[in-house]
């Protein structure tokens, strides 16, 4: 006679990179929406990142993330 009854296991949202399980740290809806790191962990994870995003002279924006290839767009640069 197969049991009726189901158990439904509760999943505990736990940071990837400090292992965190603090609710306040990692809101439900953050962990919902795919986010598997807490705050604090992101929050140092985002300032590691150099992004630049760089307006060229008749043209479009462009994003930089390597601060020498926007050292060589300036054409007032002298060479040492």
């Amino acid at each position: 006679m197969p049991n009726d009854v189901t158990t439904q296991t509760q999943i505990v949202p736990t940071c990837r990179t400090c292992g965190t399980q603090d609710a306040d740290d990692l809101p439900a809806a953050r962990w919902g929406i795919g986010y598997r790191t807490c705050m604090p962990c992101a929050d140092v994870a985002m300032r590691k990142r150099i992004r630049t995003v760089v307006p060229m002279h008749k043209s479009n924006y462009m994003l930089f993330t390597d601060p020498e290839l926007l050292k060589q767009l300036n054409p007032k640069r002298t060479q040492a």
